[in-house]
């Protein structure tokens, strides 16, 4: 079993995870969740969690579906580190149910890690880079790639309107991190101004909050289609 990575512990705040686990996946199936899909012998949700479980975590919290009576069953690392909250309609909602949860037993300057539940795939390489960077310069922080491929707008009747410069633009990915009080205030203010939030990024970013891009890997993919599972598949095995 690997060492969990440590990120000078005595001189820095704790590190908490969270995992939006509540929503429907729509995309992958009508009926199957995509985090509860297997992998090997494990669960896509138990090869997220055994990720993040190298770190050196106070904790994590799943935000699972009010119906959910799955999650609580399976047997993930380090259990005594697991808290379970229920999740909300949306992503943001359910991130801020699990940051209310943490609230009572957490800092407001503890750094607060939010992990998409079907991406098992990033690397502890990355993953160690993004905390370095958010501790080290004080700010929060997102996984991401550049943009490679070329980008065509399409309005309507399938028709090319024009091609998007690829200049600047990265693709989002997670984890993202930030402080805990930070993150809960900007996605608290972003929903009450009636901002379109996609992501823990797009909520700072609306109060202005300084956000930086740590360059990821192509290879840490969201489970979103059918197909996608067996590329996850491919990817984790190659990663052995």
């Amino acid at each position: 079993m690997k060492t969990p990575i440590k990120f000078l512990a005595q001189t820095h705040p704790k590190i908490w995870a969270v995992i939006p686990a509540a929503g429907s996946g729509r995309r992958f199936s009508q009926t199957a969740l995509k985090q509860y899909q297997m992998i090997d012998d494990q669960t896509v949700l138990e090869h997220t969690i055994g990720r993040l479980n190298h770190l050196s975590l106070s904790g994590y919290v799943l935000a699972i579906g009010a119906r959910d009576d799955f999650a609580r069953t399976l047997n993930f690392a380090q259990s005594d580190q697991t808290h379970f909250c229920i999740g909300g309609v949306e992503r943001v909602d359910s991130v801020l149910n699990a940051l209310h949860y943490l609230s009572p037993i957490a800092s407001d300057d503890d750094w607060v890690l939010v992990h998409d539940a079907a991406r098992p795939c990033v690397t502890q390489k990355c993953l160690s880079r993004l905390i370095h960077t958010a501790i080290t310069e004080n700010c929060s922080a997102i996984l991401a790639i550049p943009v490679r491929d070329t980008l065509k707008c399409v309005k309507q009747a399938e028709q090319i309107q024009s091609t998007v410069s690829r200049d600047f633009l990265w693709q989002a990915q997670t984890p993202q991190i930030a402080k805990l009080g930070l993150l809960k205030q900007a996605i608290e203010q972003a929903l009450k101004d009636g901002a379109h939030i996609t992501d823990e990024a797009s909520a700072l970013e609306h109060m202005g909050a300084v956000v930086k891009v740590v360059q990821g890997r192509s290879d840490n993919i969201k489970i979103t289609y059918s197909d996608d599972l067996e590329l996850a598949k491919l990817i984790l095995n190659a990663q052995k």
